[in-house]
């Protein structure tokens, strides 16, 4: 028997002005072991989506490994699958995007003993992007960038902080809140993004909440993403009075995530008060950054 346990970081993308390049990495962990044994599938589901996930081979962790497995021209006999996860699944922190690089790390480790070079790739291809996955891999904060031909990853420099964060009990598909942006947006709107990506990556850099305050704006995503979410709004109104310094739509939503210097646990809080008042039940977090991405912590 051959077998893996790899542990991989949730991560929230886009960070406002960081549309489809840029992510963060956050402390809640998706373990995986897969070990090749015996004959069939069997998948054991602990955690955070244990209850709605699938068992057999549509599960994304399933999926991703054998997706390696067959480009390196291996067809076991058996698997078995234990995933046992603290992030909540369709949240917008990439919990997709931590099973899909589980899958394809662990496959990988089994085989060659090490990670494959194109596992990002295979990560986007699975995904549709590589924002997310980029950050599971990596940790910290990231920037991913595709050329044409492929993707490149690189991990920003980053302060040390806390994020506060609300999760709405909403099903809010990836696809679907894709679907309402916009093919072509104005040029002036482009150019503002620009510019307060880089205002918002220099602020991250040194840790200055005045400075994220004035740069995690954007003008091509939330817009029409955060009218659809029942409550957002105001949420997000609540946790700037609260003291957050900027609130932002974690990847393509439902969860607000919040930057501040203090106050963490009762910014969540009223963000969570006000999706009440909405009608809508949410639940608060405090996440650290994952400085770690994927990585193995047992074999045999």
């Amino acid at each position: 028997m051959k077998s893996v346990t790899i542990r991989v970081p949730a991560s929230a993308a886009n960070l406002g002005p960081g549309f489809d390049c840029l992510a963060l990495a956050l402390d809640a962990i998706l373990e995986v072991t897969l070990s090749i044994e015996g004959v069939g599938l069997t998948v054991e589901l602990s955690g955070e989506g244990a209850d709605r996930l699938p068992r057999d081979e549509e599960n994304l962790v399933v999926r991703a490994a054998r997706r390696m497995f067959s480009s390196l021209d291996f067809h076991p006999a058996g698997l078995r699958l234990q995933c046992s996860s603290l992030i909540p699944v369709g949240s917008g922190l990439g919990s997709s995007a931590a099973a899909a690089i589980a899958g394809l790390a662990a496959a990988s480790w089994i085989l060659r003993g090490s990670l494959s070079d194109d596992l990002l790739s295979q990560a986007a291809e699975l995904e549709g992007h590589a924002d997310n996955a980029a950050a599971a891999m990596l940790g910290g904060l990231v920037l991913a960038v595709h050329d044409g031909q492929g993707w490149t990853a690189h991990r920003l420099s980053i302060a040390t902080m806390k994020v506060a964060v609300a999760t709405p009990a909403l099903d809010v598909p990836t696809e679907a809140m894709r679907r309402i942006l916009p093919t072509h947006v104005p040029l002036a709107d482009a150019s503002f993004n620009l510019a307060h990506l880089g205002l918002g990556i220099e602020a991250l850099r040194i840790g200055d909440f005045d400075l994220l305050a004035k740069a995690l704006r954007d003008r091509l995503h939330e817009p029409y993403r955060a009218p659809t979410i029942p409550g957002l709004v105001e949420a997000r109104q609540a946790g700037l009075d609260a003291g957050a310094a900027a609130v932002v739509i974690a990847g393509a939503g439902p969860s607000l995530l919040a930057f501040s210097a203090a106050d963490h646990e009762r910014i969540a809080g009223t963000m969570v008060e006000s999706f009440a008042r909405a009608g809508v039940a949410a639940r608060p977090a405090v996440y650290s950054i994952a400085n770690q991405g994927a990585r193995i912590v047992a074999s045999g």
